[in-house]
């Protein structure tokens, strides 16, 4: 049934027909309400009201929205902020770590080469010593001396029989021209010897000076089952005579003759020890012979000259009549 508006006019049933109420008039007249008004209406209210908390809802939520948004924001902008500031920071850090990194590159390029000179020079040194050595080795009387090794030492010498043929044992020989001879060269012989089975490895310096303390207090003994020699370009000669009865008897009984007779190679080193000194003692004679040899030599020029003045003076004579004319 069609639900008819409050302010349609309809047909008054108490007077048929002849006159028009609202149908609002015609309930209010039999006391009846108007329900579904009232439904209505009270229906328009609920979604007023409902409406209105809706809103108001909405605005609390926008709003605690809005104030979260702005702390995340806040926090974000100030985490970005000293995410910033750190990384400013390490790129700080970083230019001037690579900064001095680039400093350290050049100084280690210079130094570099620096010691790229230093070693080519040693290099020229040590092959002008290897081939000086050379030349002295081959005057040495009885000794033969190989050509140049390509690698594990610089020369094989040994003595030689009467037709000219190399006896045992070989002998590995490494030349060293620097400041001081050190551990790594003798490691270094030791395992060379080893390489090509020799018993004994003499290392060879320029001067005296270049061999620490300890190498002169200890210029002959056994390390790690070699026999090592450490010797000078002036001493070679010298110590290669004193030991060629050793060097025969490990023809005859062996390589390891000397480690059986260890009171043996003692007193060979000792031996060692007492030519260097009487050496030294020798060569400050030879300056004393030479200081006095200069001496004299001095000596008897001012001897000469003091005869030489006096052989030019007049008799005593003829001082006399010089004497008596100017008298007169």
């Amino acid at each position: 049934m069609p639900s008819s508006s409050p302010t349609e006019r309809l047909e008054c049933p108490l007077c048929c027909g002849t006159g028009e109420l609202t149908r609002a008039e015609i309930l209010d007249r039999l006391g009846v309400k108007d329900f579904a008004r009232v439904a209505q209406l009270s229906a328009e209210e609920a979604f007023r009201l409902l409406q209105s908390k809706h809103d108001r809802e909405h605005q609390t939520a926008w709003s605690r929205f809005e104030t979260e948004l702005a702390k995340r924001t806040a926090e974000i902008r100030e985490r970005h902020s000293e995410e910033l500031r750190t990384t400013k920071s390490e790129r700080d850090d970083l230019t001037r770590r690579i900064e001095a990194s680039l400093r350290e590159l050049a100084d280690l390029r210079e130094r570099n080469q620096e010691l790229e000179g230093e070693i080519s020079k040693a290099v020229r040194r040590g092959k002008l010593e290897e081939v000086s050595f050379e030349e002295e080795a081959r005057t040495l009387a009885g000794i033969v001396v190989s050509e140049k090794l390509p690698k594990n030492g610089d020369f094989l010498l040994a003595y030689r029989d009467p037709s000219g043929a190399a006896l045992e044992p070989r002998i590995v020989v490494d030349n060293k021209d620097k400041a001081s001879v050190t551990e790594g060269d003798l490691r270094k012989l030791i395992r060379d010897a080893k390489e090509r089975r020799c018993p004994v490895g003499i290392i060879v310096a320029r001067e005296e000076s270049q061999l620490r303390q300890h190498d002169r207090e200890r210029r002959w003994g056994q390390e790690d089952g070699v026999w090592i020699l450490r010797t000078t370009r002036s001493w070679l000669p010298r110590d290669l005579e004193v030991l060629k009865p050793l060097f025969e008897r490990m023809r005859t009984d062996g390589a390891d003759f000397l480690q059986k007779n260890s009171a043996l190679s003692e007193e060979v080193r000792r031996t060692f020890v007492d030519l260097d000194e009487i050496e030294k003692e020798l060569k400050k004679a030879a300056k004393a012979v030479e200081t006095a040899s200069g001496l004299t030599t001095r000596f008897r020029s001012c001897l000469q000259t003091l005869c030489d003045n006096v052989s030019r003076r007049p008799p005593q004579s003829d001082l006399g009549g010089i004497s008596q004319t100017a008298g007169a």
